[in-house]
Formats: structure tokens, C-alpha cells, sequence
């Protein structure tokens, strides 16, 4: 199946076009775990995680780590020597954060019509759920500052800049994104009051350069995000989605995976547009913390240049997913990333991460 880099077009009013997630990255930006209430009780193993997850990372591309102070800088670049990371390929920065979800607080890069790479910096209000997000909605602006590269802020008509978090989209690269109305239409954790299906479909198409979005229903059950996309649907080429689908009808992530099926393929086959290939990608069992079910998921992948980190959860469908992935992009090598500790934080590889795309011009 190829994977190759679509044109650089976009949208209808567009003067960006958001890169499909296996369009070649400058680097790759995390950040230091160090907000032990993310992970009450179990926080210990967290930072060893992240280390396997940046000396995997290290091997295809740089990795870029945001972290709380000159004492995290040198406590991460102990364990990542000890685990053998390759550091030339790897900087620090010394840059505060509330939290380290960055797919949802750092900026989107997009490219502009030259193939520049411009960083959107979308406002960042901690899901519309919790209050400490100050120092996360400044990150925008120290990875601008790092990089030197131009950073806008997506705005409404009355001035206030818009809330949209990465992990809540996924798109194609050629003009095809995938969204939930649990996350922008629905009366919880409201990001932009006001806004409507058709106030959302405008945004997507003049900064991300977006002509045709899918809306799906509801993402899987404990999502803390309220129905973020990257735990249920991901494209893994610009005609080809993979899709969480849980079969035992028992489980409270059946209904909801299987009214997302028929959503999609109904979309498949609309008139005038490319059918899309749907492949099923398994649920791993329940996984539970104190009686909370987790939103562990398969489809919480993150590509990179040359490599998919997946996250696996000690669980018989770990093979079966990653066999999936492997099949689908053949040329990426496919890294299992075991995270049953890392989910407790209600998040794993796609949401700790964000790419920043390459200029077509490098």
C-alpha cells in the first residue's frame, strides 16, 4: 500500500495544507513527564517510558523534549544515556509545562503554498475541564521560539482565538479529515461556544486546508478529551482508516465502534467522492485502575519517519494489532510500546506526541 507524499494542495480559501502524519517530519516534540497527579500512585515507571519512547524515536528522527527545569534536563539525559538513546539526536529545552500531552497543547504544523512549514498555535484550555493550562497554552510560542519558524493564532470573527486540540483531528494530507461530534458537538466540555457543525467545517478548510470532513459519533469509553479521534480512527494512508471496533457486544465500546463502522462506510460510499478502505483494528480486554475503565486503545499509534510506535497492553490482541499496522505500512517498522502505566495518565504514544512536518524544500 503506498504511502507517498500526496501534492501540495489545499482546500477551497486555504493558504495552508495540514500534512498526513507520514509525511516526512523534521523532529518529533515531547515533554518530560513530571506532573505526578497524572499518574496517582504509579509514576515511578512513567519516565522510563518516555525514555523507551524517545530512543525509539531517535533511531528515524530527532526527538525534541520540553522539560520543567535544568534538574529534569539532566535527570532525562541520565536515562536516556543509561538506555543507550542516541543523543545526538535528541535536545532538551528548558520549557514549563502544566501537563505533557503536547499532541493537544504544542502547535500543528501545517504548510503554506511554498512548502514552508508555519506552526498553528490554537488556543489551549486544558479540555475545557481542568484549570492549570496557562503554562500549556504558552508552549506554542517557546516551540516557535526554538525553532524560528512562523507562528499564526487561529482566530473567530469576534477575536478570540479558537480551541482545537491535535489529537481531535486526523486527516489524509489530501483534503480528508476525521472528527467526532462527542468532541465538538456536544453539550460537555464545550471548547468554542457558539460554534457550529458548519462553523467547524470553515475552520478546517482555511487553515488546514480541508475540503470534506467525516463526522463519526463518539470516541471510546474513558476518554478523558470527551471523544478525541486518535483513540478510534486514524488514517494510515490517504485512501485507508483504520478503525477501533470492539465485537463483544457486551462491552460498552461495542455500540459506540459499530455506529462509527456504519458512519464511515456510508462516507466510503457517498457519490463523487473515493471510497475508502476500512480496515478493523481489535480493542485490547478492559483495561481498569480503581474501578476506572481506561481509554486503552490500539489506535493511539503515532508514525514517524520510518517507524510506527503502537502502544501494547499485555494483551492477546498486542500481536494482532501490530500485525495489522505491519500489513498496512509495509515500508515503516512497527514498535510495539508496552503501556499499561502510561494509560493510567489516560493518554499513550499519539497523545504525548506531536510532528513537526518538514518543509518540502529541505
Amino acid at each position: 500500500m503506498s504511502l507517498e507524499r500526496p501534492v501540495n494542495k489545499s482546500g477551497p480559501g486555504s493558504r495552508f495544507r495540514m500534512p498526513a502524519e507520514w509525511e516526512s517530519h523534521r523532529a518529533t516534540w515531547i515533554a518530560w513527564p513530571h506532573h505526578e497527579p497524572d499518574w496517582p500512585g504509579k509514576f515511578g515507571p512513567i519516565p522510563w517510558v518516555y525514555t523507551e519512547i524517545a530512543r525509539a524515536l531517535a533511531w528515524f528522527e530527532p526527538v525534541e523534549i520540553l522539560c520543567q527545569s535544568e534538574e529534569i534536563v539532566e535527570s532525562a539525559r541520565e536515562m536516556l544515556k543509561a538506555h543507550g538513546a542516541r543523543l545526538d539526536r535528541i535536545r532538551l529545552h528548558v520549557v514549563a509545562t502544566d501537563r505533557v500531552w503536547l499532541r493537544d497543547s504544542a502547535p500543528i504544523g501545517v504548510r503554506d503554498a511554498a512548502g514552508d512549514v508555519v506552526l498553528l498555535d490554537w488556543k489551549f484550555n486544558a479540555w475545557a475541564k481542568y484549570d492549570n493550562w496557562a503554562l500549556d497554552d504558552r508552549v506554542g510560542a517557546a516551540i516557535a521560539s526554538i525553532t524560528g519558524l512562523r507562528r499564526e493564532e487561529p482566530g473567530r470573527r469576534n477575536g478570540e482565538r479558537i480551541v482545537l486540540e491535535g489529537g481531535g483531528i486526523d486527516v489524509n494530507g489530501d483534503g480528508l479529515l476525521l472528527v467526532t461530534e462527542e468532541w465538538l458537538l456536544s453539550d460537555a466540555q464545550v471548547r468554542n461556544p457558539g460554534l457550529s457543525r458548519g462553523d467547524y467545517e470553515q475552520i478546517f478548510a482555511e487553515w488546514l486546508g480541508i475540503d470534506r470532513t467525516i463526522w463519526l459519533g463518539e470516541g471510546c469509553v474513558g476518554d478523558d478529551t470527551h471523544g478525541h479521534i486518535d483513540d478510534i480512527a486514524r488514517f494510515v494512508a490517504r485512501d485507508t482508516v483504520v478503525l477501533a471496533v470492539e465485537e463483544d457486544s457486551s462491552d460498552e465500546n461495542h455500540e459506540r465502534s459499530t455506529d462509527n463502522l456504519r458512519r464511515l462506510e456510508l462516507a466510503s460510499r457517498a457519490p463523487g467522492v473515493a471510497a475508502l478502505h476500512i480496515v478493523k483494528l481489535p480493542f485490547p480486554r478492559a483495561v481498569v485502575m480503581n474501578g476506572e475503565r481506561l481509554p486503552a486503545s490500539y489506535a493511539n499509534f503515532y508514525i514517524g519517519n520510518g517507524v510506527v510506535l503502537v502502544p501494547t497492553f499485555n494483551d492477546p490482541d498486542d500481536r494482532v494489532a501490530l500485525d495489522i499496522l505491519a500489513n498496512l505500512m509495509p515500508s515503516h517498522r512497527i514498535v510495539g510500546i508496552h503501556a499499561v502505566d502510561l494509560v493510567w495518565g489516560l493518554g499513550t504514544l499519539h497523545c504525548l506526541t506531536q510532528q513537526e512536518p518538514a518543509p518540502l524544500n529541505s
